[in-house]
């Protein structure tokens, strides 16, 4: 069973009603957390240190706004301090994509429905399987984005064949999950593999089951 990052059954970030806000520097900065920048909550997607000679260091991140999708980079300095999102984790189930929309459902009612756009989710949408269990991010009482387990597992629907002799050698080739994403995987991976994915990265990890 895949782990997720939080479990929102038992767990819920602090609400306004009850605590005061945490205030984070920039070391806090770390791929994953969100804060708040100019009044809108923003989660971290990469996050680098750089000293310049007689200067103080600096954090170069790269950071997606959660209500309206789009990433920015921004450079912060020592002397920042930011405001701790409150954000609320609940569990959904996700039905189908049309298009650039992505239909939603809740765990024990099918017919209460929502979309989120393509733009919202970003590369996430790429690892969404119909009728899987998702975490969706509320802020403020507002769905802003979601969260997948950090590995999951697909089913490889397409691979190039691999040419005999080639498979001890290393290398990838790009291979279609059911999804419809392309994914770099060895050249020993064939057509009805499953397939380990990190969300977090893209990235193979493993070869789960081999196809019959």
């Amino acid at each position: 069973m895949p782990k997720y990052f939080f479990c929102a059954r038992l767990f819920t970030i602090k609400g306004k009603s009850n605590f005061a806000s945490f205030m984070i520097n920039y070391n806090d900065l770390k791929p994953g957390t969100v804060f708040i920048l100019d009044g809108q909550p923003y989660q971290v997607l990469e996050f680098h240190f750089v000293r310049m000679q007689q200067r103080k260091p600096v954090a170069q991140t790269k950071i997606r706004n959660l209500i309206n999708g789009k990433v920015i980079s921004r450079n912060f300095q020592h002397t920042e301090s930011f405001e701790e999102a409150e954000i609320r984790y609940r569990e959904v189930k996700f039905l189908y994509g049309h298009r650039d929309k992505f239909v939603f459902c809740e765990i024990n009612d099918p017919s209460k429905r929502f979309e989120m756009t393509q733009e919202q989710i970003g590369e996430m949408a790429k690892y969404l399987k119909p009728n899987s269990s998702v975490q969706i991010m509320e802020f403020e009482g507002r769905i802003v984005n979601i969260l997948l387990p950090i590995k999951m597992d697909f089913k490889v629907i397409e691979a190039p064949p691999s040419i005999k002799g080639n498979t001890a050698q290393g290398g990838v080739k790009a291979v279609k999950i059911e999804t419809g994403a392309m994914v770099n995987a060895p050249l020993f991976i064939e057509e009805g593999d499953i397939i380990r994915i990190n969300t977090q990265t893209g990235e193979y990890t493993e070869r789960v089951e081999k196809g019959k």
